[in-house]
C-alpha cells in the first residue's frame, strides 16, 4: 500500500525552474491520461499560467510533454471538439521553449476548417481568434463587431452586482483575451473597472479565492489597482494550501483555485509556485476556512418586505441578522471599496416593485 505523504523538502533547496519541471511532469504524466479531457484542461491551464507568467524554459525541461507533442496533429484530427484545448497547449509548450513549429501548422488548419465559425459565443470565438493570432492567422477577418460587443457585456456593470458565476468568470476571460493575458493595454473603460470590483466584492463576501484571484489578475493586466484587503487575503490563502504527493491521493481537489492564486502572486508581484514539488502525483487542497457570509447576506435580503438599495441606511439592520464571523467579512469588504455603496445599490434589489400578477 502506497502511504500518502505531505511533501517536506525545503522549498529553498528547489530553484524556480525545478519547482515548474515537477509541476508539469505532475499534470502530464501523473493526474489523469493524455485520453481524458480532463487532462486537457488541466494541463492546457498549467501551461498557459506557465506561459503568460513569462517563463523560459529549455526543450529538455518540457520532456514531459514530448509524447503529447508528437501526436498533436492525430489528436487534433480526431478530437476536432477540444480544438482550443489541444492548439492552447501546443503554443504554449512551442513558447515556453518546446523546439517545433506545429503551432503555425495547426492554426492555419484549424482556420480553413473554420472551427471558430461554429462557436456559439463570443467570448469563444474571442478565445479561438486570440489563439490563432498568436501564430498571425486570423480565422475571424471578415467578422464584425466581436469586440464591440464583448466590450459592451463587461461594461454593464450592474450585471455584475448580483451573483452569478458564468458572468463573473466571462467577466474575467474577457479581460484577459482583450489584455492578451497582459501583454497589451485593453483600454477598458471606468464602467469595466466598475464590474470588475462588484465581481470581486462578491467574490470576497463568498470567500470564493478561485473567482477573486481571477479578477485581481484582470484588474492588473486592466492597468488598475487591486484592492489591499483582497490581495492580502489571497497572499495568506495561497501560503495556507496543502500539497500531498502519492499513488493514491485524490484527484478532486483545489488544483485550479491553487494555479489561479499563484498566478495572482506572480501578477501581484510576489513569488509564485513557491510550494516544494515532486515530479509524481501530487494534490492541491484549500485550507480549511469559515464559508463566507454572501448567502447569509443575500437570504437576509430576500426576507425582507421592506428593504432599501442605501448602504449606510440598511447597514445596521443587516448586520443585526448577520452572524458575527458575517459581520466581520461584511466590515473587510466594505471598507476594501470605494464602490462597495454602489455595488450594494444593485445587489440590494430594492428597485420598483413587479406588478401583482393574476
Amino acid at each position: 500500500m502506497t502511504n500518502v505523504v505531505k511533501l517536506n523538502i525545503a522549498s529553498q533547496r528547489q530553484t524556480q525552474k525545478e519547482r515548474d519541471i515537477a509541476l508539469m511532469q505532475c499534470f502530464a504524466s501523473h493526474r489523469r491520461t493524455g485520453d481524458d479531457v480532463f487532462w486537457l484542461k488541466e494541463n492546457a491551464e498549467l501551461l498557459n499560467i506557465l506561459e503568460c507568467s513569462g517563463r523560459k524554459l529549455a526543450d529538455a525541461d518540457l520532456a514531459a510533454y514530448r509524447g503529447f507533442y508528437g501526436q498533436v496533429e492525430k489528436r487534433l484530427q480526431f478530437f476536432p471538439q477540444y480544438y482550443r484545448f489541444l492548439l492552447s497547449i501546443c503554443l504554449d509548450l512551442e513558447d515556453l521553449g518546446m523546439e517545433g513549429w506545429k503551432g503555425e501548422v495547426l492554426a492555419n488548419w484549424v482556420s480553413d476548417q473554420g472551427f471558430a465559425r461554429s462557436e456559439l459565443s463570443d467570448l469563444q470565438r474571442m478565445e479561438a481568434r486570440r489563439l490563432m493570432m498568436r501564430r498571425g492567422v486570423d480565422p475571424l477577418a471578415d467578422y464584425r463587431g466581436l469586440e464591440d460587443r464583448v466590450r459592451a457585456f463587461i461594461s454593464r456593470s450592474g450585471t455584475f452586482s448580483m451573483p452569478n458565476k458564468k458572468a463573473a468568470y466571462e467577466l474575467t476571460h474577457a479581460v484577459f483575451y482583450l489584455s492578451e493575458y497582459g501583454r497589451k493595454d485593453p483600454c477598458l473603460d471606468s464602467e469595466t473597472r466598475t464590474s470588475l470590483e462588484f465581481t470581486g466584492l462578491l467574490a470576497f463576501l463568498e470567500q470564493n479565492a478561485d473567482l477573486l484571484a481571477e479578477v485581481c489578475i484582470a484588474l492588473r493586466f486592466g492597468g488598475f489597482d487591486v484592492p489591499e484587503v483582497w490581495e492580502a487575503w489571497l497572499v495568506r490563502h495561497t501560503h495556507l494550501f496543502g500539497v500531498e504527493g502519492g499513488d493514491h491521493v485524490g484527484v478532486q481537489d483545489d488544483y485550479h483555485e491553487f494555479l489561479v492564486c499563484n498566478w495572482m502572486m506572480q501578477a501581484c508581484g510576489h513569488r509564485s509556485f513557491i510550494k516544494p514539488m515532486l515530479g509524481e502525483r501530487m494534490a492541491f487542497r484549500r485550507a480549511q476556512s469559515n464559508a463566507g457570509p454572501l448567502r447569509e447576506l443575500s437570504e437576509c435580503m430576500f426576507k425582507m418586505d421592506q428593504r432599501s438599495d442605501d448602504w449606510q441606511a440598511m447597514r445596521p439592520v443587516v448586520l443585526d441578522h448577520l452572524s458575527e464571523d458575517a459581520q466581520a467579512v461584511v466590515s473587510w469588504a466594505e471598507h476594501s471599496s470605494d464602490q462597495f455603496d454602489a455595488f450594494f445599490q444593485g445587489f440590494a434589489r430594492a428597485g420598483q416593485a413587479m406588478g401583482r400578477l393574476q
